[in-house]
């Protein structure tokens, strides 16, 4: 395992270039390959999902298990049993207490874990996020893509189905989740600008599902009830559009009420085919999962982080955010018809 002095010399050096090549502002091509090459020192990373049970983050694992299997390092994946933000608070604790090198993490509540990140920090440990755009106590968060421009995109194909009028709100995890507030942000914006003829549900513009199918079903059926001018809801969880989807069909609203969101290929198969709902979009997990522990071992191995550095999966070419040092982002999205449902392979 590295030690933790070496370690601790990788985050300062890494940081203070990283930052050097921020200021400059210009995009210059990394020398770093696709392909791992692997690394001389015998790394310990760990990839902490939000929820090691929901089918998002299983997928995330294959790629975290491919990565291990190109570079021969010890790179595992591990998370709490639910979606809860102490809970994942101590899956990090105990994995500060292992002595990992790098702790790669896609937080449920930034604000909560935010204390812990710290002390792994401060132990010398490299810390990265994924959907963690706010996170403070990070080295470099890796988003997919920027958010205002996904959320767009969602709000393009839930225009598309809704003949671009009507009433709409939007359905995010959680309210505490960054990245999904963001997209729904991304989509209202988009709506305003492209889209007069809609408009968002003024009493209650963003409702939670708790990334879980059956509150989305539940809230969904709630909203369509007491609000009957609803005829749109945008989605953010990977449960949140197929929830809704659910709920449309059971209250014979298809053809009059419409959803778009993220969703998984294989699980939303059905709905896609009966037209409950007409396009998904969605990143591919595992190579979210793949980039993290790539970029964690690149500051493990001191690689200046930099504009135009290729983390390896296609898509994930990444450019500092604008205006951050901190905020990564690819141009991984993909949409999901049931004319192309069955080509993903998950």
């Amino acid at each position: 395992m590295k030690s933790r002095i070496a370690a601790a010399s990788a985050i300062v050096l890494t940081s203070v270039l990283g930052l050097a090549s921020c200021s400059g502002g210009d995009s210059t091509n990394s020398s770093s390959s696709s392909s791992p090459t692997g690394s001389s020192s015998n790394y310990t990373i760990a990839i902490v999902p939000k929820d090691a049970t929901n089918p998002w983050f299983v997928r995330m694992e294959t790629g975290v298990n491919k990565y291990a299997e190109e570079t021969g390092l010890n790179v595992f994946q591990k998370g709490p049993a639910e979606t809860d933000a102490t809970m994942q608070a101590q899956v990090i604790q105990d994995l500060i207490a292992q002595g990992v090198d790098a702790i790669g993490v896609v937080p449920v509540d930034p604000g909560a874990i935010e204390p812990v990140l710290k002390e792994a920090m401060d132990a010398g440990i490299v810390v990265v996020t994924h959907e963690g755009a706010s996170q403070e106590n990070t080295m470099y968060d890796i988003e997919a893509f920027n958010n205002a421009k996904y959320g767009a995109f969602i709000m393009d194909n839930l225009a598309a189905a809704m003949g671009e009028k009507g009433t709409y709100t939007t359905m995010v995890g959680h309210v505490t989740n960054a990245s999904h507030n963001e997209w729904a942000d991304g989509a209202i914006a988009r709506q305003k600008e492209a889209y007069p003829n809609m408009t968002l549900l003024a009493a209650e513009p963003r409702v939670e599902s708790q990334d879980n199918g059956e509150t989305a079903y539940q809230v969904a059926k709630e909203v369509l009830k007491k609000y009957p001018e609803v005829t749109g809801i945008l989605g953010t969880s990977s449960f949140d559009a197929p929830g809704v989807a659910r709920a449309i069909g059971e209250l014979g609203l298809q053809g009059k009420v419409f959803t778009a969101g993220t969703g998984m290929p294989d699980a939303n198969k059905e709905i896609l085919d009966k037209g409950l709902v007409s396009a998904l979009t969605l990143w591919d997990p595992a190579d979210a999962g793949y980039a993290m522990a790539s970029l964690a071992a690149k500051i493990l191995d001191g690689e200046k982080i930099e504009d135009g550095i290729d983390l390896g999966p296609k898509g994930y070419v990444m450019h500092f955010a604008e205006g951050s040092t901190k905020v990564l982002e690819g141009d991984g999205w993909i949409q999901i018809t049931k004319d192309n449902v069955d080509s993903f392979g998950f």
